[in-house]
Order: structure tokens, then C-alpha cells, then sequence
């Protein structure tokens, strides 16, 4: 069983750049398909990207397409969230998740796995 742990969130301004990060222990990261999450304040946990086992797909929500890219290095165990021109609707707890089964999923109920999460709060 994969275990994931998100870094690099914190206290950014608006239109700045942020990377966040999620290693995984336990497994070999290249088994899973990745999915990034976020949940600001009161609402639900959103799709933000995801990545195919490869790293050749990637996926976006519209909200972020444009500004975030996701990558992941199998050989590191880690996926990766470079997010630029940051809004503060952006503002949330970013997630990482796995996915047992290739395939793109958006929604929460198709990850297996998830990390605690890393707060990023970005501000005007």
C-alpha cells in the first residue's frame, strides 16, 4: 500500500509561482495513476490535474488549465504541481491521490490513496 506525503504548499502573492510536491513510500509511484486535489474553506474537494502512469497524459480543470502543469519522475517516487500566475481563488488544501487502475478519473471516489495535503494560501 502506496503512501503519499504533499510539501512545498505555503503563504504566496497573487500572480506568483508555487511548486508543490508528493512523494510516495510504500510502492513504486509508476504502478498509479496521479491525480492532484484541492478543498478550500466549506467547499468540497475538487479535480485539479491528473497524470497517466508514463507521464505522457496529462489532465486539467478548465479553472487551471493554462496556468498549472503536472509532472511526475517514477524514478524519484514523486509527482509534481507547478502552479503559476497564482489567483486567490487558488487558495486551498492541495491533495495528491493514486489510482490502482489506469485511466483518467476526476472525481474523488476513483483514487485509492491520498495524501494529507499542503496548504497554499495565496494573497493580494
Amino acid at each position: 500500500q502506496v503512501q503519499l506525503e504533499e510539501s512545498g504548499g505555503g503563504l504566496v502573492q497573487a500572480g506568483s509561482s508555487l511548486r508543490v510536491s508528493c512523494a510516495a513510500s510504500g510502492g513504486s509511484l509508476s504502478m498509479y495513476f496521479m491525480g492532484w486535489f484541492r478543498q478550500a474553506p466549506g467547499k468540497e474537494r475538487d479535480f485539479v490535474a491528473a497524470i497517466s502512469r508514463s507521464g505522457r497524459s496529462t489532465y486539467y480543470a478548465d479553472s487551471v488549465k493554462g496556468r498549472f502543469t503536472i509532472s511526475r519522475d517514477n524514478a524519484k517516487n514523486t509527482v509534481y504541481l507547478q502552479m503559476n500566475s497564482l489567483k486567490l481563488e487558488d487558495t486551498a488544501v492541495y491533495y495528491c491521490a493514486a489510482r490502482s487502475r489506469d485511466g483518467y478519473r476526476s472525481s474523488v471516489h476513483g483514487y485509492d490513496f491520498w495524501g494529507q495535503g499542503t496548504p497554499v494560501t495565496v494573497s493580494s
